[in-house]
């Protein structure tokens, strides 16, 4: 039991912490001494009963039910301590002078965890584009914030994942969406243990332990990323909720994806992203544009999506890369409204690993789109297995002989 500043008790009892004020009038009249008496007498002297416990000692003093004990002495749920005349007296203890920061500190919620934030490797992944980019400006360590724009599915967040698993740097990954705001990002007060408590948010987190935080989706977000504008800078933010500077550690940096340049979606291709500010995009340093992987490289990637799922064929492979190629030529040049993401050629590997059957693989994993831009991704798929040539000369694929490298690895 442990005897708080105003002679409140917290008593531990079948796991709750309880309290129980002291100075209860003791002064119980004859039929109300009866019955503390005789639960005393079964159960120890200053007790803690249940219900139950209260109905059978009223039954054994045959008494009524006693309702005032379960009011007066109610101690958490299902408990009631018998009052007890051998108790020793409570003396106040004076409360101990508490400094402006560490009341601060009180405030502050304290049981996040060291988890290990270092992202896992990824089987499979083959390093093209800008991964060497972004690894470098990793390893220096430098506050250098950078814009990553591209098409869905190209593997933007998956870059930098792999970046930072090869450096075993840690990431913390924030989805972003209209509804993000400053509460959800440096943080805000929740209820902890039954205690208000400022939670720090993410970036505040990664500012902290000094990895990589990576603003996944930028685009989506509104003018509450404004909240972001010190963070950009490198120079710390100040928490005003409980009035705290943060200094980010060395090795903090930020990185954003964002399928836009932040100008939204003209071709109503990505609804819901929208106009970022400019001061807001202004604060990175550099912008890379992401596009689809080359012929040879994306081969590499379905090879090893292939041997992760254990479904290699390497014909299979290649015309994937090839009906994926040519869809890709003719929606930049206006004639699809889609395109076959590197991830979708993944979902298809996956499909048929499981299913056996590539026709049936394809045709699952090309029926979100409409039925006309369905069928015609089919039957150019078609076309592409039976050795028909699609592109033309000019627009002949390159193979390399890219069956025979190795999949890049770390």
């Amino acid at each position: 039991m442990k005897i708080l500043l105003d002679n409140t008790c917290l008593i531990e009892y079948n796991g709750y912490i309880m309290m129980k004020k002291e100075g209860i009038n003791m002064n119980l009249t004859p039929k109300k001494q009866l019955f503390v008496d005789t639960a005393a007498e079964m159960f120890g002297d200053g007790a803690v009963i249940t219900n139950a416990q209260v109905k059978e000692s009223a039954a054994k003093a045959k008494i009524g039910f006693p309702g005032w004990f379960r009011k007066d002495y109610s101690i958490g749920p299902n408990a009631y301590k018998l009052p007890s005349e051998n108790a020793a007296p409570v003396a106040p203890v004076a409360a101990a002078p508490v400094s402006e920061e560490a009341s601060v500190v009180n405030l502050i919620a304290t049981n996040m965890e060291k988890q290990n934030l270092v992202p896992a490797k990824f089987e499979g992944f083959v390093s093209w584009g800008n991964f060497s980019l972004i690894e470098k400006v990793v390893k220096s360590g430098m506050f250098y914030p950078i814009f990553i724009t591209g098409l869905s599915g190209n593997g933007k967040t998956l870059m930098v994942e792999q970046v930072c698993a090869k450096l075993k740097k840690e990431l913390i990954r924030v989805n972003i969406t209209i509804e993000t705001d400053e509460d959800d990002l440096l943080g805000g007060f929740r209820l902890v243990n039954g205690e208000t408590k400022f939670v720090p948010g993410p970036v505040i987190e990664a500012m902290e332990r000094g990895c990589t935080l990576l603003l996944d989706e930028c685009d989506l977000g509104s003018n509450k990323l404004l909240a972001l504008q010190p963070v950009l800078e490198g120079k710390g933010v100040y928490l005003k909720k409980i009035n705290k500077w943060v200094t980010p550690k060395d090795g903090f940096n930020v990185m954003a994806t964002a399928n836009t340049k932040g100008k939204g979606s003209d071709d109503g291709r990505f609804i819901g992203t929208n106009i970022l500010n400019e001061a807001f995009l202004e604060r990175f340093a550099i912008t890379m544009e992401q596009p689809y992987a080359s012929p040879a490289v994306e081969t590499k990637i379905v090879l090893g999506a292939m041997k992760k799922y254990g479904a290699e064929d390497v014909e299979f492979a290649k015309n994937l890369v090839t009906w994926a190629e040519v869809i890709r030529k003719t929606f930049y040049d206006g004639g699809v409204d889609e395109v076959i993401s590197t991830r979708r050629l993944d979902h298809i590997v996956k499909a048929f690993a499981i299913f056996s059957d590539k026709m049936q693989s394809i045709e699952l994993c090309v029926a979100r789109f409409d039925e006309d831009t369905k069928a015609s991704f089919l039957d150019l798929y078609t076309k592409i297995d039976a050795g028909v040539d699609v592109e033309g000369k000019d627009g002949e694929v390159k193979e390399e002989e890219v069956v025979s490298e190795e999949v890049a690895a770390f």
